[in-house]
């Protein structure tokens, strides 16, 4: 039976069968179905949502329960198709003084874009067969738990850091998306479990991700948003906390301190073999702190940022590079005359009067945290 003819089948594991060959043919690492309810996090959710450890993601609390429960999103939803780009092999990097790191699902192609693009493909051929029934593809932009339901269809658990560790080796390194159908399908496990079952706990007693968190931002399965870098570099849009300086390490677009240290995502040869979607193998994975501190709105067009990056603008964009300028000023692996040129240009930019308050104060801020006695 062909992967069309499968998805037009009458019986519901007929169908989730040939639905996951041609989530395979799309190139997804992993696929996997699930029923459409709320997760096992939902009340830990709202909990978290309540005590304010979104932080500036007020997004988050805005329809809560559409956001938790999927037959509110979609009405009538009774299936979840989960899957999962892999978009990193967990090599470290290499580490250069002066140079301003980014979080590597930021680095390659739109991850929107790539998933989103496949998942619709998929849907439309779910329409096709079944005009009937409604389809909605959602990448994180869509109010949507996506690792809940990820957990649920088996592509793994979410571990201590609150991220999913994909099953068969597939570590941390993934991207998530799903399908939400009024379609009956039957639920399929992708690690290969029963429907209903959980994998084992996959953290037992490693604290490797808390204890590796510069800011402390993570207690077991659950991270306070409001002092992780990842939140603070992307989403946070103004003024933060100068006590940021100097612990932001060199990150100025997100952070994988978490993941660096997971023993999940270390590179071995199942992990090898699953591989990293070719999408996400470009960009670059560092930006000289020096140029962004003197970035103008043209400089920074002309860096052709992908779409992910843009999401900060380019003060965001000067302000991290000012946090992250106070860990080179504080490395003994800085050379002096860097360390000399990056004091200038902090010194610079905080009495820079188009430049804005937060960018003005992160230059302040990275120079106190750098032993500078005389502060603009």
């Amino acid at each position: 039976m062909s992967i069309g003819a499968g998805i037009a089948a009458d019986a519901p594991s007929t169908r989730s069968e040939a639905l996951l060959a041609l989530c395979r043919t799309h190139g997804f690492a992993l696929a996997g179905i699930a029923d459409a309810r709320p997760g096992r996090h939902a009340d830990a959710f709202r909990a978290w949502v309540a005590a304010g450890k979104h932080g500036p993601m007020a997004y988050l609390a805005k329809e809560l329960e559409r956001r938790i429960d999927p037959r509110i999103l979609v009405p009538g939803a009774v299936s979840v198709l989960c899957v999962a780009d892999r978009y990193h092999d967990g090599r470290p990097d290499r580490h250069v003084p002066g140079e301003g790191r980014i979080a590597r699902y930021a680095r390659g192609e739109d991850y929107h874009a790539v998933i989103r693009a496949r998942l619709e493909s998929v849907a439309a051929e779910l329409l096709a067969a079944h005009p009937a029934h409604r389809f909605r593809a959602c990448v994180d932009t869509a109010p949507v738990l996506e690792r809940d339901h990820a957990e649920r269809a088996g592509l793994g658990r979410i571990g201590k850091h609150t991220l999913l560790i994909g099953a068969g080796g597939a570590g941390t390194w993934l991207l998530l998306g799903c399908i939400v159908s009024t379609l009956p399908l039957a639920a399929v496990r992708a690690d290969g479990l029963a429907p209903g079952s959980e994998a084992p706990d996959p953290c037992g007693g490693c604290t490797r991700c808390i204890d590796a968190c510069p800011t402390d931002a993570i207690a077991p399965w659950s991270v306070d948003a409001r002092r992780c870098i990842s939140t603070v570099t992307i989403e946070d849009r103004g003024d933060v906390d100068p006590w940021f300086a100097g612990r932001v390490g060199a990150w100025v677009f997100g952070c994988d301190d978490c993941q660096e240290a997971c023993p999940h995502s270390q590179p071995t040869r199942r992990s090898r073999a699953i591989g990293a979607h070719e999408a996400y193998r470009g960009g670059t994975g560092t930006v000289p702190l020096l140029e962004v501190l003197g970035w103008t709105a043209e400089y920074m067009e002309r860096a052709r940022l992908n779409g992910v990056l843009r999401r900060a603008d380019l003060s965001m964009w000067r302000r991290n590079a000012a946090l992250a300028a106070a860990d080179a000023l504080l490395s003994a692996d800085t050379p002096h005359a860097l360390r000399e040129a990056l004091r200038a240009s902090l010194a610079a930019v905080a009495l820079d009067a188009d430049a804005t308050v937060a960018v003005r104060n992160a230059a302040r801020a990275a120079l106190r945290a750098g032993g500078v006695d005389s502060v603009p």
